[in-house]
């Protein structure tokens, strides 16, 4: 138990605090209720699942011999915050209407991109993989431990969207929200590219 209270904490502190899925998750539940936020919440989880399995089991050496390989991820990764940002800040109480929230496939693919998810995927792999017995079943048991942790901190963000929703029924605060949101993409862009 000892040695699972760090990773659980470091999972907490990293599913909780702010990022580009927890914002994606309240402005998803902001603009389109609970509903339209549970695709995004599986697909992040079934991402990060993914991408923690195959950074314990040794994609994380891949990164340690290719150093230039994990700054270009985290290129890509920032200038399409940069894109996130500007539709978001794009998004309108009309145009919410017509357009759709993220689907679960974007949001696992996503994870793929998003420079918050492979810091995490790698810590967990560097810090908390057990050196010896069955990789496997200790990547299994990582990667399960984040999820567990993860996936409530994630509907924590989308219930937060859901419950300021009724503020948003004017467009213009709407508005003010969804650039609010935009903008604090493009931070955390520009953070990840330090």
């Amino acid at each position: 138990m000892t040695e699972l209270l760090p990773l659980m904490s470091y999972c907490l502190v990293m599913s909780a605090t702010p990022g580009p899925n927890n914002v994606m998750l309240a402005t998803t539940g902001a603009n389109f209720g609970g509903r339209g936020a549970l695709p995004l919440i599986l697909g992040i989880q079934a991402g990060m699942f993914v991408q923690t399995m195959l950074m314990c089991v040794g994609l994380g050496s891949v990164f340690t011999a290719f150093p230039l390989a994990h700054q270009a991820l985290r290129i890509a990764g920032s200038l399409y915050l940069v894109y996130l940002a500007w539709k978001l800040s794009g998004a309108s109480a009309a145009g919410a209407q017509a357009a759709k929230p993220v689907s679960f496939a974007q949001a696992a693919v996503f994870q793929a991109l998003n420079p918050k998810s492979w810091i995490k995927a790698i810590t967990m792999a560097s810090v908390f993989m057990p050196a010896g017995g069955n990789t496997l079943a200790n990547a299994l048991l990582l990667t399960l431990i984040g999820c567990v942790v993860g996936a409530p901190c994630n509907i924590m963000w989308a219930l937060f969207g859901v419950s300021i929703r009724h503020l948003l029924t004017d467009p213009r605060k709407q508005r003010v929200f969804n650039l609010a949101m935009g903008a604090i993409l493009l931070v955390l862009a520009v953070m990840f590219l330090r």
